[in-house]
């Protein structure tokens, strides 16, 4: 089931209809008080000018001359039609309604209190009403209109929060009233195919959503807790995610070498990081880099987020016994040149990744660790034998994912030598370093902040790492050798020439990544 925004993006011909260009534009409010918000968001026609009488407002193509007689209905005056940019269309529309709509929805209505005592029958009934239809539609469009990627819904005891991640930080967007909590969850339920009667159990569920011509799936998950259900949904936006290797953010000699790794014929390379530091992004575009139709590339996840043409994807169902053990045993019999498998969790799915890896297959996978050595230590204590993993192991990548100073509103600012200190760069070597902050603006939401990138940690396996592993050397020994010599850069040393260079600040790189002197 899905919820859809539409846009008409093809511009078409004019057929005789004057164009104009909306970047300077600026609409009479009288026109804008005609059209009621969710119409133009919904129909992305966007009101002009009142011209003697007639509405002119701007459409994006031909086919929405269909949509213009509504307004004249709607409006109950003629309306005339000017073509402009869909883009600039969308973010006029969203400029002048948007934010508007969200802080307008009404604080009370008629709605029945919807605690647990409300029946099956009321629960749709409240689900389906306008208020919480144009509610959770508001959610999605600007959710999608600001890059964020997670919706929260949290109960509380006297309130309602809806928070939305941006760039890895939670900010508070809306508070609903209370009582409409159980039918907005109700209908993310609906729209995701959930049972909206079972409120005792989680749930999870997908909502695929059209919204502003951008196709964008929704991954829903929905936990009861003692205030009422919590509800988090993860934006998954095709058009945003599906990087290639050189938009990650990489260094010029890190990627070299990584794209030297991922294209050996077998072994096990491994991406590591916290939930969120974009490991499956990086995955995924290993795997475009790499794809040709004479490899037969096959993934196991959970879940697929994110469908990629050419490569063949299964999706763990532990509830039917489709795990990632049970799986993986299924993909080596299906002749594959490349396996994906989405996390190594326990020791049964470790062994067949590496037996895998070590009859010919060519590996990738993550883990949760701090580090790239760590990431070693952590399948040894899993139970793997130290020789397999000396054997397969060919290189692992760490990351994590830092904040970029907002292109419009950064400013050269004096060095923060506190901070600067705690990364590890010296007095001598700042005076050399170009210091940008955002101020904070529109654009970024008055954070200083637009935009992610990685850094990147990228330990090679050779002879000497094989033998440590063997010999269950500690993480911090492999480290050492690796920065001396497989040229690793740390996490941090990576941030720090980010901070050098201007594209974040000090403060960003020690919230995301470990001081080297702890």
């Amino acid at each position: 089931m899905a919820e859809s925004i539409a846009i008409q993006e093809d511009f078409g011909p004019d057929y005789g209809l004057e164009r104009i260009d909306l970047t300077e534009f600026v609409p009479q409010a009288s026109a804008l008080d005609l059209v009621p918000g969710e119409f133009a968001l919904r129909r992305q026609v966007f009101p002009l000018m009142v011209d003697h009488g007639t509405l002119v407002a701007a459409i994006s193509s031909i086919q929405q001359l269909a949509a213009l007689d509504e307004l004249s209905v709607l409006t109950d005056m003629p309306v005339r039609a000017m073509l402009a940019d869909a883009g600039q269309i969308r973010a006029k529309i969203e400029d002048r309604f948007l934010a508007g709509m969200m802080a307008d929805m009404p604080a009370e209505d008629d709605l029945l209190d919807s605690g647990d005592s409300a029946d099956l029958a009321d629960l749709e009934r409240m689900a389906g009403e306008a208020a919480v239809v144009q509610m959770v539609n508001l959610m999605f469009a600007q959710a999608v209109r600001d890059g964020v990627s997670d919706i929260h819904i949290e109960p509380y005891e006297r309130e309602v929060k809806v928070r939305f991640r941006t760039d890895g930080i939670l900010t508070d967007v809306m508070s609903p009233p209370k009582h409409k909590h159980a039918a907005i969850v109700s209908r993310v339920k609906i729209l995701g195919e959930m049972n909206i009667a079972e409120r005792r159990l989680p749930q999870d569920g997908r909502i695929k959503v059209t919204v502003a011509g951008r196709s964008v799936d929704v991954r829903v998950s929905i936990i009861p807790t003692v205030l009422g259900e919590r509800c988090v949904m993860r934006i998954l936006d095709k058009g945003t995610a599906m990087l290639g290797l050189t938009q990650l953010g990489m260094r010029d000699d890190a990627l070299e070498r990584f794209r030297k790794l991922i294209n050996v014929p077998y072994g096990m390379v491994l991406v590591t990081g916290p939930t969120g530091s974009g490991k499956s992004t990086t995955l995924y575009a290993a795997l475009q880099e790499i794809y040709s139709p004479s490899l037969n590339i096959l993934t196991i996840e959970d879940p697929v987020e994110y469908q990629v043409a050419g490569i063949g994807q299964i999706q763990v169902r532990a509830n039917i016994g489709l795990t990632f053990a049970s799986g993986l045993r299924s993909i080596v019999r299906q002749d594959p040149d490349v396996i994906m498998v989405g996390e190594i969790r326990d020791h049964e799915t470790a062994e067949i990744a590496i037996h895998a890896a070590l009859t010919g297959h060519l590996v990738f996978s993550t883990l949760h660790t701090n580090d790239a050595p760590s990431a070693i230590t952590r399948l040894l204590d899993m139970g793997v034998e130290p020789y397999l993993a000396a054997s397969s192991i060919v290189g692992v990548l760490a990351q994590r994912l830092v904040r970029l100073n907002c292109p419009n509103c950064s400013e050269p600012v004096e060095a923060d030598y506190e901070a600067l200190q705690a990364m590890g760069i010296s007095a001598e070597a700042a005076r050399g370093g170009n210091f940008m902050q955002g101020k904070g603006c529109e654009r970024c939401g008055r954070t200083g902040y637009k935009g992610r990138r990685g850094v990147y940690e990228l330990m090679g396996v050779d002879e000497e790492i094989r033998r440590m592993t063997v010999d269950r050397v500690s993480a911090s020994l492999m480290r050492d050798h690796a920065m001396k010599h497989l040229s690793m850069r740390t996490l941090l040393g990576d941030g720090r020439i980010a901070v050098l260079e201007g594209l974040t600040t000090p403060r960003e790189v020690l919230r995301v990544c470990q001081r080297d002197d702890l």
